[in-house]
């Protein structure tokens, strides 16, 4: 079987054929490290880490690259309201990204660029573009000279006339045309600030990605990812910055995920409903915020709801619970040979139907069906009066595998009922010998894990809280 991706540069689906056999290059734009990030922004997060993982599942050596835009007029506003400076700002919003999207189960990239630490590249990258007579210097401002690249809006599959309606030119720049647009930016007083042939300043924002992808990527890639937000300006105008210095095509495929919809309406903080994730993960299992995201197409829009939220608990629930029962069933189990061949093979069809699904433009919603008819099959087999131990395990390892290609797991973390039993016979034995530290250590334990214990004449009993 081979994967399919739609390519927004082509708005078809194309066969995925890398520039080198067995390795992929792939960029992911990074955060703006201001804030905590948002619910939109961890949707890109989860969608590409899961991208990369089927890749790697498939046998491709993935170098992933996603960076931090560490200074921008955002990170400036914010260190100014904090009585602080751009890079404190930067690393503890660095620090808090990497604390959520762990708890939504994403790697981390093999690189993860700042554009702090790569100005001088930045510079040089601009300085080619001058060079090339495809930007100019105005009053300390560098801005690129749009019309100069032809296939501009090749991405956003717009002409340059159609472009040239919705743009001005704003007060305070000095640019030549509407649809030019900043490369370096001279600094305003009292700004965060890098020498350059053209006087003090900072990078656009547009640069820092074609730059830092040419330093850990080269000139071409194989995917460039983001938001469906990102189509226009920002890869649009990477494209035209990177194929005007290289001479080369930029990324062969472009991928890009849909929006996020809050309550049915567009997320945005005048309305009130902006979610952040830090805020989210301390009230839902981060695992069912990962499950819900994949559990739509990554190219369609979503709409986050408590609703929805709740019942995607649900399903995921289904799922823990069917592995819970093969966990339990598999004590209990035989070398049994009678029809193993049977649910052996029906197993390895699931795995097969798992694949043709994700290298359909990785559809994860058609996969977790997938996972969901594996969950039930193995509902009915524990349900048989006798049960083959490899059979449970093959139902196990099928469910761990598959899971682990989505970065979700399936194990439960409920203590089973002989667990409790066997931690409460040793509190019962602390007690005996005095040991009273000891004795508490366990009742606690217990009590994080919502087990309830309850000392009567007739013995400890217990229940789930």
């Amino acid at each position: 079987m081979t994967i399919k991706l739609y390519n927004t540069l082509t708005r078809q689906k194309e066969t995925f054929e890398p520039l080198e056999a067995g390795k992929v290059k792939m960029y992911v734009c990074g955060p703006t490290v201001y804030n905590y990030i948002h619910i939109g922004n961890a949707r890109p997060a989860i969608v590409y880490d899961t991208v990369r993982r089927y890749l790697e599942y498939r046998g491709y050596d993935v170098n992933f690259v996603s960076n931090f835009t560490d200074v921008d007029d955002k990170l400036i506003k914010a260190a100014n309201e904090l009585g602080t400076d751009v890079p404190t700002v930067a690393e503890r919003f660095i620090d808090a990204y990497f604390a959520d999207v762990s708890a939504l189960g994403c790697k981390r990239a093999n690189v993860h660029p700042r554009v702090t630490e790569n100005i001088e590249l930045i510079i040089e990258f601009i300085q080619a573009l001058i060079d090339k007579g495809y930007a100019y210097e105005a009053d300390g401002d560098v801005y690129y000279k749009t019309r100069e690249f032809k296939g501009y809006g090749k991405l956003s599959h717009q002409s340059i006339e159609e472009l040239r309606l919705g743009n001005r030119i704003d007060v305070g720049e000095k640019k030549q045309d509407a649809l030019d647009f900043v490369l370096w930016k001279a600094a305003k007083e009292g700004e965060i600030s890098w020498e350059s042939p053209w006087g003090n300043g900072r990078p656009g924002w547009h640069i820092e990605c074609s730059a830092m992808a040419k330093k850990y990527l080269g000139d071409t890639i194989d995917i460039h990812a983001g938001g469906q937000d990102l189509t226009f300006p920002h890869h649009e105008n990477e494209i035209a910055q990177s194929e005007a210095v290289n001479g080369k095509l930029f990324s062969k495929y472009w991928m890009h995920n849909g929006y996020i919809n809050i309550n049915n309406e567009k997320m945005s903080k005048s309305l009130g409903n902006f979610v952040l994730v830090h805020d989210i993960i301390k009230e839902i299992d981060p695992q069912i915020v990962r499950f819900f995201m994949l559990s739509v197409h990554y190219r369609h829009p979503i709409n986050f709801s408590q609703e929805l939220l709740e019942s995607t608990k649900n399903a995921f629930e289904r799922i823990t619970t069917s592995y819970g029962n093969l966990q339990h069933r598999k004590n209990s189990s035989t070398n049994l040979t009678e029809n193993n061949d049977k649910w052996l093979n029906k197993i390895k069809e699931f795995r097969q139907q798992f694949e043709k699904e994700m290298d359909d433009d990785f559809n994860t919603a058609n996969a977790i069906s997938v996972l969901f008819e594996l969950s039930k099959q193995a509902n009915y087999y524990v349900e048989e009066q006798n049960t083959a131990e490899d059979v449970i395990q093959a139902f196990l390892d099928e469910l761990d595998s598959l899971g682990d290609v989505l970065g979700i797991k399936f194990a439960s973390n409920q203590l089973l009922d002989e667990e409790i039993e066997a931690m409460i016979q040793q509190r019962i034995q602390a007690r005996k010998e005095r040991n009273f530290a000891l004795s508490d250590e366990i009742r606690d334990k217990l009590k994080e894990l919502n087990i309830i214990l309850e000392d009567t004449p007739q013995g400890t009993r217990w229940k789930r809280s």
